[in-house]
């Protein structure tokens, strides 16, 4: 006998043409508040990681701003991000990526980066966190 869970005020939010193995959903949402899970830079026009960190860069944050928008946010919503790259190599592509995504030095969220043994041919992966305003 299973037992069946009342709704939640929790929504699982997904992005657009990115697969993974893990039975988790790319991010979740709770009122006005989204949290993404490991976002990494597949292609989602092939559901394959690049081999290059620039281009897993731009799609980590053309992936994140799809999770936004599926979630009801936006990029100005997003308060802090987590970075994990392979080695420090690829922290000038993840500055490249964050640069175009957060120009003003006055308007940026937090962040914090480090080292990590990232999985399968990954170089480096985002977490975000957003709180979403009314608009």
């Amino acid at each position: 006998m299973s037992a069946v869970s009342p709704p939640s005020a929790r929504r699982s939010i997904e992005i657009d043409g990115v697969s993974h193995n893990a039975p988790i959903p790319a991010g979740a949402r709770v009122g006005n508040i989204l949290y993404s899970s490991g976002i990494m830079g597949k292609d989602p026009q092939t559901d394959q990681l690049p081999p290059d960190a620039a281009s897993q860069a731009r799609f980590a944050f053309q992936n994140l701003h799809t999770l936004l928008a599926n979630g009801g946010a936006t990029l100005s919503d997003v308060v802090r991000i987590t970075a994990y790259v392979k080695d420090n190599a690829q922290r000038e592509a993840l500055n490249a990526e964050w640069l175009r995504c957060f120009p003003h030095p006055e308007d940026r969220p937090a962040r914090h980066t480090q080292v990590a043994d990232l999985p399968g041919g990954m170089l480096l992966q985002i977490e975000a966190v957003a709180v979403i305003r009314e608009r």
